[in-house]
């Protein structure tokens, strides 16, 4: 019931054109919608193996854990793709597992027990659901030079990542940064740009997932491919209320992940104005208030479920971006996927023999897109105005600083550390401050959106 429910969806669903106005079809949405999986499925399956073996979680307890973060990935996603008049912000937007709740979580487990690891994150879904109308009316504190700086940032931090899967993915390891991980990486990424260079059409919008899979073909010529956690994957799954244990309730865990929950809620606004910048649609706070809703409601089923709290992604921005597909027809069926490899463990677990190498070429090129679509925001900017210089210069700056040394903040409170130790979220914060700072002060206001004004109309000319 629920699979036609979404094949439906993707029939009636207004938003069904590639950027040169051409319908994408069924079969065709579905390759797409499976590109999309690709993007996000490593960097969403890291969390529950990170913070399950924190925890000591046993092989049993780490497939359930996986399969069921895998299901819920597709609920999330669902729920933010169908709009309706209370949830959904109906943009071509993935949710998955959010990593910035990794070393808290790990932490709450640890010293609290997993039911109160559990009852944090059921609490601080419903502070992002309850929270929803009056966070959508600060839409003002986001405009193009901060949410502009905010995409940048996440595109440019996340680059690092592309490079440690590039190296092989363990940094500790001997044969990291090997010359055929390297090979197989660079490979992938040259397949990537081959084809958005050489390609046309339907074939063109498949790069990435063109790429991926042929550098899956050559790292297994390199005896790069383990096939193992395919058989020892069971064949059904299905996911249940409190698996792990009933929640439990303790106010500083429950804050700890409100926390969190800000700082997801504050990347998720960058990621909805940059793919409303994409599509061509305009978001407004009503649209803002039904995303954080969706996000909400998203957060207390990971706690209901014993998976985790879920946030978009912005790996697939960078996918939407480099296909040209706006609809949101492929991640429909990107659902649909995760929902039926959440369901089937020993198919799910075919995504994960795809070599770091291979992943890491086309993370490169993915968070290169985003970075530069946050520049490309960043063009409405008038900076001529040196407060929107150092609005946009100093929360970069420090974003990509904190990425590179993480550790220059370990001295400071742990609850501290949650927030800066994350470029993505000093970054965010610092531009978001600044902003209020430098340009929404009455008369500034006034005259930046003057300034606004002219620099729109300078463009259009």
């Amino acid at each position: 019931m629920i699979g036609g429910n979404i094949l439906q969806a993707t029939q009636s669903s207004q938003a069904t054109q590639t950027t040169d106005g051409q319908p994408v079809s069924t079969w065709k949405a579905a390759i797409l919608g499976f590109q999309h999986l690709l993007a996000m499925y490593s960097g969403d399956v890291l969390v529950p193996l990170l913070i399950g073996g924190a925890l000591h979680f046993n092989a049993m307890q780490m497939a359930y854990l996986i399969s069921a973060d895998i299901f819920m990935c597709g609920i999330a996603t669902l729920l933010q793709l169908k709009r309706t008049r209370f949830t959904g912000i109906a943009l071509p937007v993935v949710l998955g597992c959010a990593v910035q709740a990794v070393t808290p979580l790990s932490a709450i487990g640890r010293n609290y027990g997993v039911g109160t690891m559990y009852g944090a994150i059921i609490g601080a879904g419903l502070f992002v659901f309850l929270s929803a109308g009056w966070f959508s009316k600060i839409k003002n504190l986001f405009p193009p030079v901060v949410t502009g700086s905010l995409i940048t940032i996440i595109g440019f931090t996340l680059i690092p990542v592309g490079f440690q899967n590039l190296g092989g993915g363990d940094v500790s390891a001997k044969n990291f940064g090997d010359l055929k991980f390297l090979l197989v990486g660079f490979l992938t990424m040259a397949i990537i740009l081959g084809l958005n260079v050489f390609a046309k059409g339907f074939m063109k919008s498949l790069a990435i997932l063109l790429g991926i899979l042929l550098g899956t073909v050559i790292a297994s010529w390199l005896g790069m491919v383990n096939l193992s956690a395919v058989g020892q994957a069971s064949w059904f799954h299905l996911p249940q209320f409190f698996y792990f244990s009933t929640p439990k309730f303790e106010w500083s865990s429950i804050l700890t992940m409100i926390l969190v929950s800000l700082t997801t809620m504050v990347e998720s606004t960058g990621v909805f104005f940059a793919l409303g910048d994409i599509t061509g649609k305009q978001i407004k706070e009503a649209d803002l208030k039904r995303g954080y809703r969706a996000e909400g409601i998203a957060v207390i089923l990971g706690g209901l479920f014993n998976t985790f709290p879920y946030s978009t992604f912005s790996e697939n921005v960078g996918v939407v971006q480099l296909s040209g597909v706006k609809t949101r027809k492929p991640i429909y069926f990107s659902a649909l996927f995760l929902m039926l490899l959440g369901l089937l463990p020993k198919i799910g677990a075919l995504a994960t023999v795809i070599p770091d190498p291979v992943l890491g070429g086309a993370m490169i090129v993915m968070f290169g897109m985003v970075g530069v679509q946050g520049i490309r925001m960043l063009q409405q900017v008038d900076f001529k105005d040196n407060n929107n210089l150092l609005v946009s210069a100093i929360s970069i700056g420090l974003g990509l600083g904190v990425t590179v040394y993480p550790q220059i903040f370990q001295d400071l409170p742990q609850s501290l550390q949650i927030i800066v130790n994350n470029g993505v979220v000093i970054g965010s914060f610092s531009a978001v401050i600044l902003n209020v700072v430098f340009n929404l002060r009455p008369q500034r206001a006034a005259q930046a959106a003057q300034a606004q004004v002219n620099s729109t109309a300078q463009s259009r000319k």
